[in-house]
């Protein structure tokens, strides 16, 4: 395990900042990545040799690539990737600013796609690695004042679900990792949102950020925990795809493939008599 290589973007605060706090304290070589490197420099002291602390915007095309290639250079191998870098944009679907929430797209979704397409090529070449994406239970299950954020993560989602399938026989690996509320600054310093409020979403919209907001530093869940959770997913023989965290999330993303479920089953008669031959159940 102590051979693994990992890289982390998004070093600075939350998952990313606890998950390389919880590697250097396994012992374990990290790259750490983040927008300003300098945020990184109360990272725990270790052996200059078993961490890189590197500047990375995952919008950045350079810096990716730029980066990948450090990590390989300074360590001679690169086996776990983690995209974690990402914010939260809370507004109406009407509400929201397009630019605002493109940008938000070309992090949360884009930079992961560049990110992962970046290390591809050697996990290929060496037949193995590993690939965390820190999506959300938002990527599973849709909210109100989300709506932006939710298509960001069930892109990620998406992504990763046909990419497992393509990367699987080549000894490539991928985990969606999907938390509910952890106490990290997602709710708080890292959200966004639409300063333009229309009253008629007072009770859907309105209500669930204003509830978010309030419940920001204080959510059950722990991001040191979360970390452990991690770098033991990242061991194992065979990874899942997806990895619901936390007591929330668990039951949030069993409640709403149910309800799924049971949608499907009730139009199952009309959703099947669909091909030619079905005419006759029509009439």
């Amino acid at each position: 395990m102590k051979d693994q290589v990992w890289l982390v973007t998004g070093s600075s605060t939350g998952f990313g900042r606890k998950l390389v706090e919880e590697l250097i304290a396994q012992g374990i070589k990290v790259v750490a990545t983040a927008r300003k490197v300098e945020t990184l420099d109360t990272l725990p002291s270790t052996s200059e040799t078993k961490i890189l602390k590197l500047k990375l915007d995952v919008t950045n095309h350079d810096d990716v690539t730029n980066v990948v290639s450090k990590a390989i250079n300074y360590f001679g191998h690169l086996d776990v990737l983690v995209n974690n870098a990402g914010y939260g944009y809370a507004g109406a679907i009407e509400e929201s600013d397009e630019n605002a929430v493109r940008e938000m797209f070309e992090t949360n979704f884009w930079g992961v796609s560049d990110m992962t397409r970046a290390v591809l090529p050697y996990f290929r070449e060496q037949k193995a690695g590993r690939i965390l994406n820190i999506t959300s239970i938002g990527g599973l299950v849709g909210v109100p004042t989300f709506g932006y954020y939710n298509a960001t993560k069930f892109a990620v989602e998406g992504f990763a679900n046909a990419l497992s399938q393509e990367v699987k026989p080549l000894g490539i690996q991928i985990t969606n990792v999907e938390p509910g509320p952890f106490r990290t600054d997602w709710a708080g310093r890292s959200m966004t949102g639409s300063v333009h409020a229309i009253a008629d979403y007072e009770t859907t919209a309105h209500a669930q950020r204003e509830m978010t907001n309030q419940r920001s530093g204080q959510q059950d869940g722990s991001p040191e925990l979360a970390a452990k959770a991690m770098v033991k997913l990242a061991q194992l023989d065979e990874q899942p795809l997806h990895f619901v965290a936390g007591i929330n999330a668990y039951e949030r993303a069993t409640n709403a493939l149910e309800g799924t479920l049971s949608e499907f089953k009730k139009f199952k008669a009309d959703a099947t008599h669909l091909n030619y031959g079905d005419e006759d159940y029509w009439q």
